[in-house]
């Protein structure tokens, strides 16, 4: 009987080839995942898919319009998407506008922006040119918008306005309970006190004592006006009593 003749046949390891499938694989889900999140950012992007179509606006608004506060948002170079666009910049692009003391911005799902604005209250003029408002702080809206308010006239150095706004909360109360109103109230680069009244009247209350030369004025005021003539000023840079300037009437 004829020997057999056996022959090996070699055949790759079932371990090695097990372990390339595997690295195929895993390279498959990484570049499925990859082109996933790339189609993801793609659509979230586009403006097209997700346009900012909806502004809500809040806030009680006296001296600013809804179309204000509009072309204050669209005041910037570029709206994005509703994923892309970030609200700390629509924030501070209506924080620009003069009248708004303070906005905060939230998305609303899927196309909506709201907006809740609140507005400087003006408690005085600044300068005769801006306004400050009840906290102090100078805003750069222009005057004219509050002439009906007839607001009393500030002045001073740079950075005096909250020093200046309580001197007029401290003087104007007792002045009025004497028939008195501040018109205007001045504040030198010499720290000196200066104040208008609306019946014309200048006071000169220098850069001390300025609660007790206004006591002052407000006692010998009846026997000033006894005198039947016109006060231009009164100066009290003194320890006691005041200078009187009178009016020069034209002949």
């Amino acid at each position: 009987m004829a020997d057999a003749v056996l022959k090996r046949v070699s055949q790759p390891p079932l371990g090695k080839a097990a372990h390339w499938g595997g690295v195929a694989f895993f390279l498959f889900v990484i570049g499925f995942i990859a082109w996933l999140v790339s189609a993801g950012l793609n659509w979230m992007t586009d403006a097209n898919r997700l346009p900012l179509s909806q502004l809500v606006i809040q806030g009680k608004l006296e001296y600013l319009s809804a179309d204000d506060v509009r072309q204050g948002i669209l005041q910037l170079d570029h709206l994005g998407s509703f994923m892309t666009q970030d609200v700390d910049e629509i924030q501070l692009a209506l924080e620009a506008l003069p009248w708004i003391s303070r906005a905060s911005v939230r998305k609303q799902w899927p196309d909506s922006i709201k907006v809740f604005v609140v507005e400087h209250q003006p408690a005085a003029i600044w300068n005769q040119q801006y306004l400050v408002n009840t906290d102090g702080a100078v805003f750069e809206a222009p005057a004219e918008q509050v002439t009906e308010k007839h607001l009393a006239g500030l002045s001073g150095p740079d950075g005096s306005s909250h020093e200046v706004l309580a001197a007029l909360h401290e003087m104007q109360p007792r002045l009025q309970l004497a028939g008195f109103d501040i018109a205007r109230l001045a504040l030198n680069e010499r720290r000196a006190w200066r104040v208008w009244l609306k019946n014309g009247i200048r006071l000169e209350l220098g850069r001390e004592a300025r609660m007790e030369r206004l006591e002052r004025f407000i006692g010998i005021y009846p026997e000033l006006e006894q005198q039947g003539k016109a006060i231009e000023y009164v100066d009290l840079r003194y320890d006691t009593g005041a200078a009187v300037g009178w009016k020069v009437v034209p002949e």
